[in-house]
């Protein structure tokens, strides 16, 4: 009995924790990339390479910088909730989580490696893998998913039919225009 109670109390936090992994895991590799665009102007350029050559627990440091910046931004996004702007708030929490994961995901990309030499920091990412997987597994396993992933590819495929045939008729009609100016 005493299972079922403690299943039903952190069901709750299990979903919002689920959610808020495959928000992140959704833009981990896009916001990554971003920044990484962002890393190859000259001034990033040289403080990534300083990154990537710190120790461990220098790189563990480094990592841990974008959850003490964002807090500050909470504070504010509490502020303007807490003084009637609620869009406002929202609107900072959202922004500041995408650009601090952005933050996160490029400074593990270029300190994962280091990162993995420290004993429990390795425990936790392998324990971190596989409950995401466990989550991907469940919500996968669900018919909720299952239709909706039909549906996405189904709507894939037909976009990439009409993308085909629109921009194979744009080249065709390039084609046609350019013969008959080469003509003239």
């Amino acid at each position: 009995m005493k299972s079922f109670w403690k299943r039903l109390l952190a069901a709750p936090f299990v979903f919002v924790a689920a959610v808020i992994i495959l928000l992140e895991d959704w833009l981990w590799d896009d916001l990554q990339r971003i920044a990484a665009a962002f890393g190859r102007l000259p001034i990033f350029h040289q403080i990534e390479s300083l990154v990537a050559g710190l120790p461990p627990y220098g790189a563990l440091a480094i990592f841990g910088i974008p959850s003490l910046l964002l807090i500050p931004v909470k504070l504010a996004a509490l502020y303007f909730i807490a003084h009637g702007q609620p869009t406002l708030g929202l609107m900072t929490v959202v922004i500041a989580k995408v650009a601090g994961t952005a933050l996160v995901a490029r400074i593990y990309a270029l300190t994962h490696e280091k990162l993995l030499l420290i004993g429990w920091f390795a425990y936790l990412h392998a324990w971190f893998t596989a409950f995401k997987s466990r989550i991907y597994n469940a919500i996968k396993a669900t018919s909720i998913y299952r239709a909706a992933h039909l549906r996405y590819a189904r709507m894939k495929e037909w976009l990439r039919g009409q993308g085909k045939s629109f921009l194979r008729r744009r080249w065709d009609a390039a084609v046609k225009f350019s013969r008959r100016w080469k003509q003239s």
